[in-house]
């Protein structure tokens, strides 16, 4: 068991909310009880895992994407008034941290995903150093990364082959991430795995040669919620469950 405020000190200590700029507020978004002993994990705090969250009895649950973003205007109606309503009938806290829990060394969404791809970073790049990049885990060009990525993820990624080289670095960061691309390149990277593929990335992956490999945003980040979930399990002797909400995008 573990008190409220005890845990949301403890996740800004670990997550260092406090060194990033982010699109919106990190840490308890939703006050619920305060005492937590059963604790739900999930991507994004949809009203499908805060049902999810209810059915399990949680006290508690602890989210990559929150609720609250850069530029919402305050006001609780439709979809996020059902959402709100719901933890608040039911007293469950919410927790929220987007770009700390992308970063995070060991825990965060590109270390698990890094992980799960036989990828060891030894370097950063891109804005607030999000991004990730290291050696290739064996002598192979991008269609074998991207096969690869299909067998970990589940999914076929979109991807594009640049010049079929054979990749010695491999970069990535997960989620939307492909505004990082160009940074990625100038870091060394011969191929870039992100969640999402915008127009200007097709270009820039036949012009410079650099493979891009876009394999779904919340296929990308549903490793370090759960990840998260099982550390704080451990401190504080927690019942967790992550539970995963089917999402194509």
């Amino acid at each position: 068991m573990v008190q409220r405020d005890t845990l949301e000190s403890h996740l800004a200590g670990l997550l260092a909310v406090d060194r990033f700029r982010d699109y919106g507020p990190n840490g308890l978004q939703v006050q619920g009880r305060g005492e937590i002993r059963r604790l739900v994990t999930g991507v994004t705090a949809s009203l499908a895992l805060v049902d999810a969250a209810v059915a399990e009895g949680a006290d508690a649950v602890l989210v990559h994407h929150g609720l609250f973003w850069r530029g919402h205007d305050g006001r609780l109606t439709g979809w996020l008034r059902e959402r709100v309503a719901r933890l608040l009938a039911h007293d469950i806290n919410l927790y929220a941290y987007h770009l700390p829990l992308d970063a995070h060394d060991e825990l965060g969404n590109n270390a698990q995903l890094g992980l799960r791809l036989g990828l060891h970073a030894d370097g950063r790049f891109g804005e607030q150093d999000l991004g990730f990049i290291g050696p290739s885990p064996a002598a192979m060009d991008a269609a074998e990364l991207a096969r690869q990525a299909t067998r970990v993820l589940g999914g076929m990624p979109r991807w594009l082959p640049g010049d079929g080289r054979t990749l010695r670095r491999v970069a990535w960061c997960s989620g939307g991430a492909q505004g990082y691309f160009e940074a990625a390149i100038a870091a060394g990277a011969d191929a870039f795995i992100t969640g999402e593929l915008s127009e200007p990335q097709a270009h820039i992956a036949r012009e410079t040669g650099v493979a891009f490999l876009a394999c779904g945003h919340h296929a990308t980040e549903r490793y370090g919620a759960p990840a998260l979930g099982e550390h704080l399990a451990q401190q504080f002797g927690l019942s967790h469950r992550y539970v995963e909400i089917d999402n194509p995008a």
